[in-house]
């Protein structure tokens, strides 16, 4: 069992603090706490920001925790003007992480937080973009008009692997406060109690992937351990600067999720046989609940009765991304995609073997124009099943 109030823990703790960044934003977040203001913290990653390994999951995890933290350094009358959103979906990378920002953060224009903290350093390998979509995820948060500050925080594996290396420069380029619990807990894994370990892989671990209630603990601390340290800096005078290049890319800064329930005028579909509604699920539990929402309820489905008729959809777009369901059922087949009649992809809902949600570029033009697409079962899959989630549109 770790010991959480020693000299030596706090030390550990210490050496996450990646880099503390331009404090501005997140300087006003805690002086608009400490007067009373209303400030929102919010959470979005894969599944550990979930809270998966957290037994229970909604209170136990690294997100409630740090919000708690943050709650009682900062906020008045007993912390009721600091509110928690927490929108960690297992499995996903930022490339579904920026098309959801809206829906799952902001809930559609109806939360405007103060503090965003991204967690996707475990889960970016599935970014096929290599980062373009994760630099776009910070931008889209950073150019909201309430000027929210955002915290890059790096997650680790038991094998001590993240994606470290490829996100920090993002948050070097913007001057943006960074976590390192790779940093932290990585060093001292390697070490015996005698050699000064704190905590052991099986302590911190709940399997390879995630944290137990105590790695979510030190992570949470790790957190917490910034925002001790930004309250005793002297705030930074000007703000970051977004208007100047980006780093790999922003080319998704604007991209928006369409779904079934969506009517805009940039779109024209005709669902075909795709007319069913698919409430077989990703689970995630959101915020503070410990019951789970599913994920992209308003979907377009294609089952073993529905016929053979093509989804087609007409947009006026600059890029389009697919994102549909993996699972490891043998009543789900693949699909094939067509852009202007173009064979594009084939899309295989069994590549995961879970139920999973899952997003891939169909095309990316540097300008508008529209396009026809065409999503039909494969050959000899045309009595199988296949889910439409939605689309991150870009316009």
């Amino acid at each position: 069992m770790a010991e959480f109030v020693t000299e030596r823990y706090q030390e550990m703790i210490s050496k996450s603090l990646f880099s503390k960044g331009n404090n501005k934003r997140l300087k006003a977040a805690m002086e608009k706490a400490e007067r009373g203001g209303d400030v929102t913290i919010a959470y979005i990653g894969g599944s550990i920001t979930q809270g998966a390994g957290a037994q229970p999951i909604h209170t136990e995890c690294y997100a409630y925790k740090s919000y708690l933290q943050f709650k009682n350094m900062f906020g008045k009358h007993g912390g009721e003007n600091i509110h928690f959103v927490k929108a960690g979906v297992g499995g996903t990378p930022s490339q579904l992480g920026m098309i959801r920002y809206e829906r799952d953060i902001l809930r559609d224009g109806t939360v405007e937080p103060d503090i965003v903290v991204v967690e996707f350093a475990v889960n970016d390998a599935d970014d096929e973009t290599n980062g373009v979509c994760y630099e776009s995820l910070c931008l889209k948060i950073l150019s909201r008009k309430n000027k929210p500050a955002v915290i890059l925080l790096f997650s680790v594996f038991e094998n001590d692997w993240n994606l470290e290396d490829r996100l920090s420069p993002v948050g070097k380029h913007y001057d943006l406060p960074m976590v390192s619990v790779k940093d932290a807990v990585v060093e001292q894994f390697r070490l015996s109690k005698e050699e000064g370990s704190i905590i052991s892989k099986n302590e911190f671990f709940y399997d390879i992937y995630h944290p137990t209630n105590d790695g979510h603990t030190i992570m949470a601390d790790c957190l917490g351990y910034l925002f001790s340290e930004i309250k005793k800096s002297i705030t930074d005078n000007d703000d970051i600067n977004i208007e100047k290049p980006p780093l790999i890319g922003n080319y998704f800064a604007n991209v928006q999720l369409l779904e079934r329930k969506d009517n805009r005028d940039i779109v024209k579909i005709e669902a075909g046989s795709f007319s069913d509604t698919d409430y077989d699920l990703q689970m995630a539990e959101m915020d503070e609940h410990d019951v789970p929402s599913p994920q992209f309820p308003y979907n377009w489905m294609h089952t073993a009765l529905s016929g053979d008729v093509s989804f087609k959809m007409r947009i006026k777009s600059s890029s389009l991304i697919l994102i549909y369901k993996d699972s490891a059922s043998i009543e789900f087949g693949k699909a094939d995609i067509f852009v202007d009649g173009q064979y594009v992809l084939t899309a295989d809902p069994h590549e995961n073997k879970w139920n999973h949600c899952h997003a891939v570029i169909l095309f990316q033009e540097e300008h508008t124009m529209e396009r026809q697409i065409e999503i039909k079962m494969a050959s000899g899959y045309e009595e199988k099943c296949f889910t439409i989630l939605g689309f991150g549109v870009t316009v």
